[in-house]
């Protein structure tokens, strides 16, 4: 198993005194983003998170990338308090996730795969709804609902029913109901999964300005040129362990390419395809 890459300045644990809310992120007194410590997670006999530590800087667009099956969905749901861990503690901006729920959940935002909506509401009565849900002002949500409906270019479906939506715009309004609160972290998971070029692009330059405010954002993905092109930092997650973590240019390390670190770290070997698919071409279509 290749040995895992960490930050030159290795991340404070718990036995540095980080507890509740105190300051944590070695920059001052504001503590990191998220912490996880020994998180563990089984469903059944199958092992998906197995007793990961991760230290998330605030500030920082943050990629959580692995093959298919890694455990980072199952992560980013302990995470965001969607799913109990067997096992370990979260917190998000020294918060425990789980010993106080209210104030971290007010405090982040949450775009899951698969995301469930109230399909039979329109775009803008979804978000008013989502709004008022929290205990913002009704104005305060009516006003931020439309700029996020223009932004993020739903202003001429914003009557349209949710249902009739497609997966792009299906996207773009689960990430306008997260960001309506102005959270401190905003999770998503494999937000471009399905998305056209025009609103991957939308999508993108939402998450970039709000980054740039000093906000949080922790997605997960196994596209490497896209973690690449847009995060400054990232953890590599393989069969339910954390193998690298740390600042994007030093988990790449000397690699050419974000892809060419990941394959090393989770121990991709290429497969030799050409005997056990010698059948396949020529077109003559015999099934033979």
């Amino acid at each position: 198993m290749p040995e895992q890459r960490t930050a030159a300045t290795d991340p404070p644990t718990a036995a540095d005194g980080a507890t509740g809310g105190e300051g944590t992120g070695g920059e001052g007194t504001a503590p990191p983003a998220v912490r996880v410590e020994g998180l563990w997670k089984r469903f059944g006999e199958q092992i998906a998170v197995s007793g990961i530590d991760l230290v998330l800087p605030a500030g920082r667009f943050i990629g959580l990338v692995g093959p298919n099956g890694a455990g980072k969905t199952t992560t980013l749901s302990m995470m965001t308090g969607l799913l109990r861990p067997d096992q370990g503690r979260i917190r998000i901006a020294g918060h425990d996730v789980w010993a106080d729920p209210v104030a971290v959940k007010s405090r982040i935002g949450v775009l899951p795969e698969g995301l469930r909506m109230f399909e039979r509401l329109s775009g803008r009565e979804l978000l008013a709804y989502s709004g008022r849900l929290r205990g913002l002002p009704g104005d305060q949500v009516d006003q931020r609902a439309t700029q996020l409906l223009d932004v993020l270019g739903l202003a001429g479906a914003q009557h349209k029913l949710v249902v009739d939506y497609s997966t792009g715009m299906r996207k773009k309004i689960g990430l306008a109901s997260a960001l309506l609160h102005n959270p401190e972290v905003l999770f998503l998971d494999e937000p471009f999964e399905g998305v056209d070029p025009v609103s991957a692009q939308t999508i993108r330059g939402v998450l970039e300005r709000y980054t740039a405010s000093g906000a949080t954002v922790v997605f997960s993905s196994h596209v490497m040129e896209l973690v690449e092109s847009l995060c400054d930092w990232v953890a590599v997650m393989a069969q339910g362990r954390i193998r690298a973590q740390g600042p994007l240019a030093e988990v790449r390390g000397d690699a050419p390419s974000l892809q060419s670190a990941f394959l090393e770290l989770v121990g991709a070997q290429g497969t030799d395809t050409g005997a056990s698919l010698d059948w396949l071409g020529g077109g003559n279509g015999t099934g033979r």
